[in-house]
């Protein structure tokens, strides 16, 4: 009883510490089970800094063993409200956390967990944005728009472990299924795959019922990974962005189209000596317009994917 009465006012000062530690976030996250085991929480579509930085979506899956966490958001706060709804469910340790990929909104509340003694795995090309001088630059930036929750305190933590072929790994029964993808939507790309419960986790190479950021990615290859992605076991898809899709292959479906229609139109643009502002105004965008951050990001992709196709047609 002693030893009891001990342990949980040492988690009541750890929990303090931590709350004083992170910014308090003033955010809804809700928690959503996706399955028996599995879990996540939704962003809310929007530019980076938009909700405080919560744009973007993590998960976590509860084995008899400990947690499996996907993704960590944009901020540190986040992340710490993140290990709250995981206490709501567990109080299993967290033993590991899966990068999708390293790009701000996923990767800024790695500390949270890794204080915790998490083994962050990421995929290759995880290293080439650390060394980069878009890391520190994004992370000053950062510091300054998402301030106070994202700030001085605020580091960016590397992988114990990268992986760059087909990993899995068995924890408390459940197998998890890891596929890095190369350098696609990011330096590097990663997913997981949950069984028995047939969940998939897709980071940002599905973007559901939103606009896809293509920022500086190989839409090439993007392309190719989704047209070439097996869904037959697939129960349930947890994107990068927006709501769990019940039906992954329409899920799929709408990522790879929206892909291949800009390139199609920008291929001929730049083979057409077409200058970028007439494309843009001249392109029928009806079929995605009306989704959510359209505004934000639709032009600034088809500028990249122009960009990319010159590169494409007159450097290869």
């Amino acid at each position: 009883m002693k030893r009891l009465v001990v342990f949980i006012f040492m988690l009541m000062v750890w929990q303090t510490l931590m709350a004083a530690k992170y910014p308090a976030a003033d955010v809804k996250m809700e928690l959503k089970q996706v399955s028996a085991h599995v879990y996540y929480i939704q962003g809310k579509a929007g530019i980076a800094t938009d909700n405080e930085g919560f744009i973007s979506n993590a998960g976590f899956v509860v084995t008899d063993e400990g947690v499996v966490v996907f993704d960590t958001l944009g901020t540190p706060s986040l992340a710490y409200m993140l290990l709250q709804k995981i206490r709501s469910v567990t109080d299993k340790p967290v033993i590991k956390v899966i990068v999708s990929h390293y790009h701000a909104d996923h990767i800024y509340g790695l500390q949270v967990f890794k204080e915790l003694g998490a083994t962050i795995i990421a995929p290759k090309g995880a290293m080439e944005y650390l060394s980069s001088p878009t890391a520190t630059e994004r992370l000053e930036e950062r510091r300054f728009s998402l301030e106070p929750w994202v700030n001085e305190s605020t580091r960016l933590v590397y992988p114990d472990k990268i992986i760059d072929k087909p990993y899995a790994f068995t924890l408390g029964g459940i197998t998890f299924r890891l596929d890095p993808l190369g350098a696609a939507h990011s330096d590097g790309d990663l997913t997981m795959y949950v069984e028995p419960e047939g969940v998939f986790f897709s980071g940002d190479i599905i973007f559901e019922g939103r606009i896809p950021y293509l920022g500086d990615s190989n839409t090439r290859l993007w392309l190719k990974t989704l047209t070439e992605m097996e869904t037959a076991n697939i129960r349930a898809l947890i994107p990068g962005h927006g709501p769990a899709a019940k039906k992954p292959k329409q899920a799929i479906r709408f990522t790879r189209q929206y892909l291949a229609y800009i390139r199609k139109v920008m291929k001929k643009a730049v083979q057409n000596m077409d200058d970028f502002a007439s494309t843009y105004n001249n392109t029928d965008w009806s079929a995605f317009s009306k989704l959510p951050a359209f505004a934000e990001a639709n032009r600034r992709n088809a500028y990249q994917v122009y960009l990319s196709m010159e590169e494409e047609l007159f450097n290869n």
